[in-house]
């Protein structure tokens, strides 16, 4: 009993403690407000059942798309939740995230991979086309102004990419991403909540 008002606490917490870090966030490129939100602990409760199964049914359709890769690129990647997942099906992981905060826990999470405090424009591991064999943007391009600009981006660092988004970012987000020449769609559910996920090859 004392466990479960705990929980409800720690929760409710949460709730109210991202519903102030993040005003202002949607589609603004608010860095500081995004780095804000991580003066706690996992604020996305990305250890959730519901996170938990949007990573595997993600991990599943790049197995499908592109069997097992070599590198991939992680945009907004947090504390390394989802990084921790990509790991299992590549052989090497890179994270950038905006929040120095968030990447200092992800560097402790996941040892092997390698983390950097910036965004897609700034990742300092080569500009060469296509540097990864995937590059993912999982739950971020609502959060940018331009989300076109970083998907141009990861098309040209990326020989494959994959994006998630939460379905009713679909009205701002989904024309950005059709206009990817030989872009795959699919669904994502967990309960009553569901996500877009997309991916192309680039060669």
């Amino acid at each position: 009993m004392l466990q479960r008002a705990t929980t409800m606490l720690r929760k409710a917490r949460r709730r109210l403690w991202m519903k102030y870090a993040l005003r202002g966030v949607g589609g603004s490129d608010n860095h500081a407000r995004l780095d804000l939100a991580y003066a706690v602990e996992d604020p996305w409760n990305m250890e959730s059942k519901l996170e938990r199964a949007r990573f595997e049914q993600t991990n599943a359709v790049i197995e499908r798309a592109f069997g097992r890769v070599g590198s991939v690129l992680e945009l907004g990647c947090g504390e390394g939740h989802q990084t921790e997942w990509l790991a299992r099906i590549s052989e090497r992981q890179y994270g950038v995230d905006v929040s120095p905060q968030a990447i200092a826990r992800a560097k402790l999470r996941v040892p092997g991979a390698e983390f950097a405090a910036t965004d897609v424009f700034g990742q300092p591991w080569g500009d060469e086309p296509g540097r990864f064999d995937l590059v993912t943007a999982c739950e971020v391009l609502y959060y940018l102004s331009d989300p076109a600009a970083t998907l141009a981006r990861m098309r040209a660092l990326g020989r494959n990419g994959l994006v998630t988004f939460f379905a009713p970012a679909c009205g701002r987000v989904g024309p950005h991403l059709d206009n990817i020449p030989g872009l795959h769609k699919d669904w994502i559910y967990q309960g009553g909540t569901a996500w877009l996920i997309g991916w192309w090859r680039n060669d």
